[in-house]
């Protein structure tokens, strides 16, 4: 059965193409530094905004048309809903996926029952997988909706819960090892507090490594092979969360002993939300080679909470495609689309449109930042900025001094020059581009 049946599948048709139902800039084959775009891109969609995002918001409710589903958190309910979305996946050409355990099967009355109800629905996306080549970007259990988890999950003041949040992500990691997963992420969206007055911070944080830990040697245990990642975002739903930024994430991996087993997976939306440019995030991970993957979207600087909008700045996307291509690509994840149709968008076409802008837009952004690296003007400013570290006292001090040789220098040597730093003149050059 057809759930789209008046959506072909999307194709490439160039730049001039007024269909809104194809790609003007999204070509999967065509060629960038090497690579194709498939490649550089690696697209992924969101199975909780796709499918699950009913498009209510704090003020109103649902106003999303899924025809195909019934409401109910029947588990045939649960199997319709994997059809309809690698029809989906189908027609967009996108390649992989997220989910979260109990956005493709429902939460039933107890835990052998949910568990139960996800082996199945596990089994469905296994055949899907198999007959359509698409792939599991990364999965992941959903550890902030349930009323168990309003005081945290990891960082639960009940020791109860904790036992039960650690038997969802054993569940959750077993359905991604199964499903050939290529990671497997942690999102603390209660993982923090509301009020230090009533918080054991330092108890929470080593209750949320120990989670952490026995992840790690389950993950040995089972032979999963993915990428673990944890995801910065700095409040909402918590008041203040544990890993409100990339700086921060890498600093509690640092100081649990477990930044060999992690990479991030930075988010444009919380980046804002943090204070931080998407590129200061992405940034910070790849210093510390801890870049893993991202999800793709943009967030409204007018609102105070995630919003989670499509990607259509092309700033923003050639600014994520810079990072991306000097870190040399993606060798773990991807680009996934945690974004979802703005409320008044609540019809089944739109899902097409918005994806399909997402991916030109990103399509572009890639095209953009390959030819500012291949015109070189933006990376020869920056070594010559840094030119006096290469040779000289610079090279010195990289190399190790101390106090005593460098004031003989300055002594003897006078004020330094100050140089400019040029920004507008190399905004200048990044607008040439666009």
């Amino acid at each position: 059965m057809a759930y789209f049946p008046d959506v072909p599948k999307i194709a490439y048709e160039g730049p001039e193409s007024k269909n809104p139902l194809a790609f003007k800039h999204y070509n999967p084959d065509e060629q960038v530094e090497g690579r194709s775009m498939r490649e550089h891109l690696r697209f992924g969609a969101a199975y909780w905004h796709v499918m699950r995002n009913g498009l209510s918001d704090p003020f109103g409710g649902p106003t999303a048309l899924m025809p195909w589903d019934d409401g109910s958190d029947s588990v045939d309910n649960a199997l319709k809903r994997s059809d309809v979305f690698f029809e989906f996946l189908d027609k967009t050409g996108i390649d992989y996926y997220c989910f979260h355990d109990r956005d493709i099967a429902p939460e039933l009355d107890d835990l052998a029952k949910s568990n139960a109800a996800l082996e199945k629905v596990v089994d469905r996306l296994a055949g899907h997988q198999k007959a359509s080549g698409k792939k599991l970007l990364w999965g992941t259990a959903c550890l902030f909706a349930h009323p168990r988890y309003a005081q945290g999950a990891g960082t639960s003041p009940d020791a109860r819960v904790f036992a039960y949040a650690a038997a969802q992500v054993k569940a959750a990691m077993d359905a991604t090892h199964q499903l050939g997963g290529f990671g497997y992420t942690f999102w603390g969206g209660r993982e923090g507090y509301a009020t230090l007055l009533n918080t054991d911070m330092k108890r929470e944080l080593d209750h949320l490594a120990a989670l952490l830990h026995m992840a790690v040697d389950y993950k040995k245990t089972i032979g999963f092979e993915g990428q673990f990642y944890i995801e910065p975002k700095p409040r909402e739903p918590s008041t203040h969360q544990y890993d409100s930024d990339a700086a921060a994430c890498l600093n509690f991996l640092r100081e649990y002993d477990l930044l060999d087993h992690f990479k991030l997976n930075i988010e444009t939306n919380h980046a804002t939300l943090a204070g931080h440019t998407m590129q200061h995030e992405l940034s910070v991970a790849i210093n510390a080679g801890a870049l893993g993957s991202i999800d793709a979207n943009q967030g409204d600087t007018l609102l105070g909470w995630d919003t989670d909008e499509f990607p259509t700045d092309l700033y923003g996307t050639t600014q994520v495609m810079l990072k991306v291509l000097e870190m040399g690509g993606f060798t773990t994840g991807g680009l996934n689309f945690d974004a979802k149709r703005r409320r008044e968008s609540h019809e089944p076409i739109d899902l097409f449109h918005a994806h399909v802008g997402g991916m030109d837009a990103f399509a572009r952004g890639l095209k953009i930042a390959a030819a500012i690296r291949a015109d070189g003007r933006l990376a020869d400013a920056l070594k010559s900025r840094y030119s006096s570290w290469d040779d000289g006292i610079g090279e010195v001090i990289e190399k190790g001094t101390d106090f005593a040789t460098l004031s003989d220098w300055a002594l003897k040597n006078g004020e330094p020059e100050l140089r400019s730093g040029r920004q507008e003149l190399l905004e200048n050059i990044l607008n040439e581009h666009f």
